[in-house]
């Protein structure tokens, strides 16, 4: 693998840390883009740690410079400044598949605190189908039996009276990781305005997930935010789940659904969890719930939704050919959680017609 990084304290605490892996070898580093570009094109490492901010080039514009000739798995090490949160955000849109944060200070003893989790996120990265990252939707959206069929806008227009009406108890969950910054920067402006209440888990670190949801709702008809203790669940608002050291749920509050936020141990080896969340809208709303488990690693999740479908809701997961990683998505497959996988493009079709149905 290669360190890129301008700081050469950074570099030697990166390398020093990530060599005691016995299955990680960093092969070099690199403190500017140009060098960094020319060693990937050389070397070809199997895995990228990336910084955010250095000079010359940031990292998101040298990402889609290597990322367009030699793809690779990149983990972004990023500051927490607004600008490191913004070309963050831009650098796993563009194919970068996890983040790790620096320390906000005392980088020589904050950093090797760090480093087993980053040597497990280099090694999960490594398996990372990285050129499904850089694949757009196809245009030609279809059903979910296969045929071709309207695109959700075209749905929306047709039944948009119907969901106001209707769909005031309809709750949508959609759990995510490594490639889900892209899928759900795809799936969600796709939404109507009138679709019933989101809430998403997407795997993220403390300090992202406010900025994410910014984005998200600059590109969406649905309002997005970063969800809050109390928040209602209701149609027209998209509530992500803020990532850290809370678990989001949803619990039923008379004849609404409300967020609620909870400290505890991570749960399927995240914080928030999937599952965490899944099992929640499985007890709070049942059979009308509809969820969707997207492109990730490992299985968190999978155990959640199949609870969802057991009490009567709809259950999706994202199919092989357009995951980043079909870790999540097989795993809910495999226990059966999962009623049908889905090409990517035809999730909020089908999402919003099983939403619809008496």
């Amino acid at each position: 693998m290669l360190v890129v990084d301008d700081s050469a304290l950074v570099r030697k605490l990166l390398t020093i840390g990530l060599s005691r892996d016995p299955q990680i070898q960093v092969i070099g580093t690199a403190y500017t883009p140009a060098m960094a570009y020319e060693m990937i094109a050389k070397e070809r490492p199997d895995v990228i740690t990336l910084d955010v901010e250095m000079p010359e080039m940031d990292g998101v514009t040298l990402l889609k410079k290597y990322m367009a000739e030699y793809p690779t798995p990149t983990v972004m090490v990023s500051s927490l400044t607004e600008r490191g949160k913004k070309i963050t955000l831009d650098a796993l849109d563009a194919g970068a598949v996890d983040i790790v944060t620096k320390p906000r200070m005392g980088i020589a003893d904050g950093l090797p605190a760090l480093m087993d989790g980053l040597c497990e996120r280099v090694k999960a990265a490594a398996l990372v189908n990285v050129r499904r990252l850089a694949q757009k939707a196809d245009s030609r959206w279809q059903m979910a039996d296969g045929a071709r069929g309207d695109s959700p806008s075209a749905i929306s227009n047709r039944q948009s009276a119907v969901v106001l009406h209707e769909t005031t108890d309809r709750v949508i969950a959609i759990g995510a990781s490594a490639g889900g910054v892209s899928a759900l920067s795809r799936i969600i402006p796709l939404f109507p305005a009138a679709s019933p209440g989101i809430v998403i888990v997407q795997h993220m670190p403390a300090g992202f997930t406010t900025s994410f949801a910014e984005r998200l709702h600059t590109l969406s008809a649905m309002q997005v935010k970063e969800a809050q203790e109390g928040d209602r669940v209701r149609p027209g608002l998209v509530l992500l789940a803020p990532g850290g050291e809370r678990h989001t749920q949803v619990r039923r509050a008379g004849g609404e659904y409300r967020v609620k936020l909870t400290h505890g141990n991570k749960m399927s080896g995240h914080c928030p969890s999937v599952d965490v969340l899944f099992r929640s809208i499985a007890e709070a709303a049942g059979r009308n719930a509809a969820a969707v488990l997207l492109t990730g690693m490992g299985d968190d999740g999978a155990a959640g939704l199949l609870k969802i479908r057991r009490a009567g809701g709809r259950t999706f997961a994202q199919d092989e050919q357009t995951s980043a990683v079909f870790g999540m998505p097989a795993a809910a497959w495999e226990i059966g959680a999962a009623e049908e996988l889905l090409p990517l493009e035809s999730i909020v079709g089908r999402l919003l017609k099983v939403a619809t149905e008496s």
